[in-house]
């Protein structure tokens, strides 16, 4: 038999707030977390914003200890680590350390890259003969699997640990993979959720590319622009987000506080074929995506009123927009409500589909709809699909009954999960 699955716990590293009702209170009221980044026009970045998680040594003492801090240089584990204990205690989950490990629970927490910064720290020390200096965690904070290694030890996790990674649909498909095995009865709770490194060795590749704004270096908050005519590109981002998923039946019987409940979605690829590329979208595919989610979570796309959208505030804004309208077959005031994240906290990455997926969950759970910000003047080929009134410029208390999150990556790679209110 199938299990239902239900979120239990959030936890969040964000650009605009760390800890959840920090970042809650920011996405409700349109607080921007980008600012200027000083090592980005030292380096001389066209882009020279970003949205980076302020993070203090006080808080690295609660999640991690003195030895395991010493030479440790992993932004992305750092971020990972917080947002994944957060989300664990949120869940009214405690901390054991019994003989042997929670064979019931386990993590699917993915990532881009880990430790680039302790990358190239380790090849300067390898290239001055100094190997031996490396320390004894330059192995851990640089394999990929660092982050769900880290969170495995720290929770005691005995189900299945391991890292996806799937550019920017890696959040948003490690919460359909965690519901996946949780539903199959192969797992009681999974921590899903992704990060990202920031900095200038992670944002450097997308300067290069051209796909970062360099228009808004003097006012950082007004850069990031999704849907917008005066779009320029996106503002490179880092951050974490985590969330705890959870068979029903074991949500219950705990009496656990229960956000929303996942009924289903998909991913796939539109395998670089027709329009689509290594960074841009087979928009066949991504409509594809979208209704095969909606197959799966077996409603209709009359029933989805909010959708929380990728929109990177890049050229492919309009085209993301156009294939909603298509695969839902709803446009002008017909179309659901939608939003970018993005516009307050840029572009995290690896991160993004966790990120956006706990404001999305906020959303359900609490019943608003967050501000698109730096949306005054809309992209005509936008508009020109769906109403301007369905693109929320100011906060909406609204009940929420179901919800579309979705990420689409370079690689042609897209993901789309379906949430509701649970009552």
């Amino acid at each position: 038999m199938e299990r239902r699955v239900v979120i239990t716990g959030l936890g969040i590293v964000a650009p605009n707030g760390v800890g959840l009702d920090a970042f809650t209170n920011a996405i409700k009221n349109g607080i921007s977390g980008i600012k200027h980044n000083p090592e980005l026009e030292r380096l001389q970045f066209s882009c020279q914003i970003s949205g980076t998680p302020e993070i203090s040594e006080e808080l690295k003492r609660d999640y991690f200890t003195e030895l395991e801090l010493r030479n440790f240089n992993s932004t992305g584990i750092l971020y990972g680590v917080i947002a994944g204990i957060d989300a664990w205690k949120n869940a009214g989950l405690s901390i054991e350390h019994n003989e042997n490990p929670d064979w019931d629970s386990g993590t699917i927490f993915g990532t881009g890259t880990s430790g680039i910064e302790k990358f190239r720290e380790s090849i300067y020390k390898i290239d001055n003969f100094e190997t031996r200096k490396l320390g004894s965690t330059a192995v851990a904070q640089t394999m990929n699997s660092g982050v769900s290694a880290y969170l495995g030890g720290k929770l005691g996790l005995g189900n299945q640990v391991t890292t996806n990674s799937s550019a920017c649909t890696t959040g948003t498909e490690s919460i359909l993979m965690a519901y996946e095995r949780i539903k199959l009865g192969k797992a009681k709770r999974i921590l899903a959720g992704s990060t990202s490194d920031s900095g200038p060795y992670i944002w450097g590749g997308f300067d290069a590319m051209k796909v970062c704004t360099f228009k808004h270096n003097q006012t950082p908050e007004e850069g990031s622009r999704p849907m917008s005519a005066t779009a320029s590109g996106f503002v490179p981002g880092s951050g974490a987000g985590a969330l705890v998923l959870e068979d029903l039946e074991t949500a219950l019987a705990r009496d656990a506080r229960i956000y929303a409940e996942v009924l289903g979605g998909n991913v796939n690829s539109g395998g670089q074929r027709g329009i689509g590329t290594m960074t841009a979208p087979n928009a066949v595919a991504v409509q594809k995506c979208i209704t095969d989610a909606m197959a799966d979570a077996k409603i209709t796309s009359e029933e989805i009123e909010v959708i929380n959208g990728h929109l990177t505030a890049t050229s492919k804004d309009a085209l993301e927009i156009k294939n909603w309208s298509k695969a839902l077959n709803r446009k002008g005031k017909d179309f659901p409500y939608i939003n970018s994240l993005k516009s307050m906290v840029g572009h995290c990455l690896s991160a993004s589909g966790s990120v956006e997926s706990v404001a999305s969950v906020l959303q359900v759970y609490h019943g608003f709809i967050f501000p698109n910000i730096n949306c005054v003047d809309l992209h005509p080929e936008i508009t020109d699909c769906i109403s301007s009134t369905k693109i929320p410029q100011q906060l909406i208390e609204k009940d929420i009954t179901i919800l579309a999150k979705a990420s689409f990556g370079f690689g042609d790679v897209n993901g789309c999960v379906i949430l509701k209110k649970y009552t």
